[in-house]
């Protein structure tokens, strides 16, 4: 009966104890366990029962899915709604934050929480109205677990940080030039690559296509994203064959095609990034091989000056790993103020495409009274895309290539008068005056 009366007892205090679990408390449960802290500690330090811990333990993928929802941690109870919602925001939001860190873009917190917001209403808006009631604040407590999702450092850039980038920018092309003459290399010998995300089905903001994306359920082309890898000599008489990252393998339009037959390097993987293990494979199995053949067809010395800047894909021990291919690194936030292929290479790219995508929609209208732009555009796939990039990497000129290194390499760059970009910006947006839906 005395033990009877314990157990009675002992169930009664338990049901007095039971209390909810925020998702803060569960997730910080789950981190020092996985820092290797015992379960009957963790389990002391929070009051809770050794099996109650254990079951969170066994709960943690999905716990920490959620968490990666933004839906509120203090909250035991989840919003599905508005976790979507946010979680579309949030991987919208790493692209963006992606492509800046590439460009060596100083982000503050203000401007992040700023786009967070704006990307949230467009999300919101295409979601109607049953998320019409949905807000967000971005608040420090959202960016807080949002830049641990993403791992994010340093956001806030200072004035005088953007001063000191600015007078590192102004110091490291003497850097350079002595290393070029005592290496002894031709502007043939120095290359330069750089990233670029390309929505590959993305239209100007001012086409009825890009409009319709707001309005259109399962219309939403724009959000299709691969990188871009282009790289050329400083001479601008030798461009490198594009490195394509996509986020499928083995996409439904590649079905019957050799990839090693592609014009551009297909490699991929869930995020469509170039990350270190991807750069290090195209740097040792395609720019070596490519470096190598193009000297001996032109009878220059294989030595080669490779031109990067501090990108997180970019292994910082390239250098160590060929005795002919010397990697120098621009200095950290200077990637929009030195790098070559972000003076003017990328941007003029982008609109060859764009201007290129107009033309064949434009075509396929015209050839077939059956056809709209928005049928066309629906049948736009990624060989498509991929051929369209081959003929619009031709479209950028030598003379393009080589002045876009007048910041870092002065000494190697020809008479240049400027691109034109306002024209071709214009004949994009003439081009669909008057044509059908």
């Amino acid at each position: 009966m005395v033990g009877e009366k314990r157990k009675a007892s002992s169930k009664s205090d338990s049901a007095k104890k039971r209390q909810a679990i925020s998702f803060e408390r569960k997730v910080s449960i789950i981190k020092q366990l996985d820092a290797g802290e015992k379960m009957v500690i963790v389990a002391r330090a929070y009051n809770l029962n050794r099996s109650t811990v254990g079951t969170i333990y066994k709960q943690k993928d999905c716990i920490m899915e959620h968490v990666k929802g933004a839906v509120p941690m203090q909250s035991t109870i989840i919003s599905k709604k508005r976790g979507k919602i946010i979680e579309e925001m949030e991987k919208l939001l790493t692209i963006w934050l992606d492509d800046q860190q590439r460009r060596r873009f100083p982000l503050s917190l203000l401007l992040i929480q700023e786009k967070a917001k704006s990307i949230f209403e467009d999300v919101k808006a295409k979601a109607g109205e049953s998320a019409a009631k949905e807000t967000f604040s971005a608040s420090c407590g959202w960016f807080s677990r949002f830049k641990k999702m993403a791992n994010l450092h340093n956001v806030s850039v200072s004035g005088e940080a953007a001063s000191a980038d600015t007078e590192a920018a102004e110091r490291f092309p003497q850097v350079l030039k002595e290393i070029i003459e005592e290496g002894g290399y031709s502007a043939k010998q120095i290359f330069n690559v750089d990233e670029t995300g390309l929505f590959w089905k993305k239209m100007p903001e001012k086409t009825y296509i890009s409009h319709e994306e707001n309005t259109m359920l399962g219309y939403k082309v724009a959000k299709d994203r691969l990188t871009l890898m282009l790289g050329a000599n400083a001479e601008g008489s030798y461009k490198l064959k594009p490195l394509l990252v996509y986020r499928a393998a083995n996409p439904r339009a590649l079905k019957n095609v050799t990839k090693s037959s592609l014009p551009v390097i297909w490699m991929s993987n869930t995020k469509a990034w170039v990350t270190l293990a991807v750069f290090e494979d195209w740097f040792f199995h395609h720019f070596i091989p490519e470096v190598k053949l193009y000297c001996r067809d032109n009878r220059i010395p294989f030595k080669i000056l490779l031109v990067l800047d501090n990108a997180l894909g970019h292994p910082p021990h390239l250098n160590d790993f060929h005795p002919h291919v010397k990697v120098v690194y621009l200095p950290p936030n200077t990637t929009t103020l030195l790098q070559p292929m972000d003076q003017g290479v990328i941007a003029n790219f982008k609109k060859y495409y764009t201007r290129r995508t107009y033309r064949m929609a434009l075509k396929a209208v015209d050839s077939d009274p059956e056809m709209t732009l928005r049928s066309y555009w629906k049948s736009y796939n990624i060989l498509n895309c991929v051929k369209n990039i081959d003929a619009s990497w031709h479209e950028v000129t030598e003379v393009n290539l080589n002045a876009v290194w007048r910041l870092l390499c002065p000494q190697f760059v020809n008479d240049f008068r400027g691109f034109d970009q306002e024209g071709i910006n214009k004949e994009i947006l003439s081009t669909l005056v008057g044509r059908p839906k």
